[in-house]
């Protein structure tokens, strides 16, 4: 597990770079904020995070699997990972931050996730 790297994935670059495309600027995680989130828009009170399918349990075909081998500590760690999410993003709410959660599935249809990411940083409506 040390070469699973939280900062800097695949995923991540890949949604930065339309992000970035898109002519919008953010700062990378965050430490002052709950969470750690992957990119913070300071001025627009927003976050992004960016969750692969396995490490954050996704409800998609792939994002369920739990090995089966060592059942015993994966299960309360995968559980644990889902219960820290929904606890640092109520956290960023509380504090007026907007959140939006991108999941590695998405990057299939990167208009449709252009979209959605535009449509979140130019609302002024909490998602």
């Amino acid at each position: 597990m040390r070469q699973v790297h939280s900062k800097g994935t695949k995923t991540e670059l890949i949604v930065r770079r339309i992000i970035h495309s898109m002519g919008y600027r953010y700062r990378l995680h965050s430490t002052k904020l709950p969470g750690c989130p992957d990119l913070v828009f300071s001025s627009k009170k927003k976050v992004i995070f960016v969750h692969g399918r396995f490490w954050h349990q996704h409800d998609c075909r792939r994002g369920n699997r739990i090995p089966s081998s060592r059942r015993d500590y994966w299960l309360p760690k995968l559980e644990r990972n889902k219960q820290r999410d929904s606890e640092n993003q109520q956290k960023l709410k509380d504090c007026s931050w907007d959140v939006l959660v991108i999941w590695e599935c998405e990057l299939k249809d990167q208009t449709a996730l252009s979209n959605r990411i535009m449509q979140f940083l130019e609302n002024n409506d909490r998602v």
